[in-house]
């Protein structure tokens, strides 16, 4: 079971603007974007605590990645990316759910150290950090460095679109830490647009279809829920089934909409709490999603922190 905990702040991750396009500068380095969700790992005197981005401590969830790094050599905060490695030796966040049943790899991939024997790193440069963190991080499995290139990111991003990667982080090699806050200085690149979103409701099932047709899907906007569109695609029977016993338990009779939106005379409205994610092909002049399919559900971030991730040129 994982529990919620406010996160105190030094131990909140730093968090990457999106951008619209790769680009080379030396004094950047470039990373995988790894397709997971984010994991802090904070380590004491050889006991492991694992937190989630909002705050949940889910090393009970994770105990095999907890007992891996009680290897790390010294007291550290590390930042890092929980994985589930697929056949194809790439990260795929759907698969994420497989791996709590032991269908697929999990791995830890860390890329920051916050903190090293009481010790804050935060303000030294990003480069130092990772040198740092390569040294203690131990030999596992379950566990892995996250290397870097430096200035090239034009050709590595290319090169994440070959291999099927969810895209490239860019980071100024100086950078510091800034827990808790979007900054400039680490950028997101996608390989294709994704994007979090909240259950609104769900339609009645169609033709063959059991459970339900698609989702309703919204995010928030000026304090209000926002309608961006149905999701019908990517579901396989069993995720049908699991997500349709989760949503029976939160339906209310009214929509969270101040106006009315697609199919609503088909749609049962559930209380907006499940955050997913998924991919498209764009945003339309209405703002609604265009060809969605759905990647899974995160657990990860709060429903009522869920907004439209908007590309910012970085010139």
């Amino acid at each position: 079971m994982s529990r919620t905990s406010p996160l105190p702040k030094r131990l909140q991750p730093m968090l990457a603007t999106l951008t619209d396009a790769p680009f080379d500068d030396p004094g950047w380095v470039f990373e995988d974007k790894y397709d997971g969700f984010r994991m802090i790992a904070e380590i004491r005197r050889g006991k492991v605590a694992l937190y989630s981005r909002n705050g949940k401590i889910i090393s009970r969830s994770y105990m095999e990645v907890a007992k891996a790094l009680e290897g790390v050599k010294g007291d550290a905060v590390i930042d890092g990316e929980l994985v589930a490695i697929g056949k194809d030796g790439v990260s795929h966040f759907p698969l994420l759910q497989n791996a709590l049943r032991h269908e697929a790899k999990l791995l830890y991939c860390a890329f920051d150290l916050m903190f090293e024997n009481a010790v804050d790193l935060r303000k030294q440069p990003l480069l130092e950090r990772k040198k740092r963190l390569k040294a203690i991080l131990p030999r596992d499995r379950l566990i892995t460095f996250s290397p870097h290139r430096k200035g090239d990111g034009t050709k590595f991003f290319v090169e994440a679109e070959r291999k099927g990667l969810e895209g490239v982080m860019a980071k100024r090699a100086d950078s510091a830490y800034t827990s808790g806050s979007r900054t400039p200085d680490w950028l997101k690149i996608k390989t294709a647009k994704r994007q979090e979103v909240v259950i609104a409701g769900f339609t009645a099932p169609r033709r063959t279809r059991p459970f339900f047709g698609a989702l309703v899907l919204a995010v928030r906007e000026d304090g209000a829920w926002r309608y961006i569109g149905h999701v019908g695609a990517g579901f396989s029977h069993k995720v049908l089934e699991e997500l349709h016993t989760k949503l029976v338990k939160l339906t209310v009779s009214k929509s969270p909409f101040p106006a009315k939106v697609k199919d609503e005379a088909a749609t049962t409205w559930v209380r907006p709490s499940l955050v997913a994610e998924v991919k498209f092909a764009e945003w339309t002049g209405k703002g609604e999603l265009r060809q969605p399919v759905y990647l899974g559900l995160r657990s990860d971030k709060r429903a009522k922190d869920v907004v439209r991730e908007r590309e910012r040129s970085r010139k």
